[in-house]
């Protein structure tokens, strides 16, 4: 392989282990993914415990 290729395949990398850093920090912190009413979600009674 190329340097660039290799570059831009670190760079992929990078993004997709900060999106799934963020969403875990995320669930740790208590936050929702979807960001809006989930009175209709079939999910809902796993994302919000009462």
């Amino acid at each position: 392989m190329e340097w660039r290729s290799w570059l831009v395949l670190a760079a992929l990398v990078a993004v997709v282990l900060a999106v799934i850093t963020g969403s875990i920090r995320g669930r740790k912190k208590g936050r929702s993914s979807c960001g809006c009413s989930c009175k209709n979600c079939a999910m809902s009674g796993t994302c919000h415990k009462k």
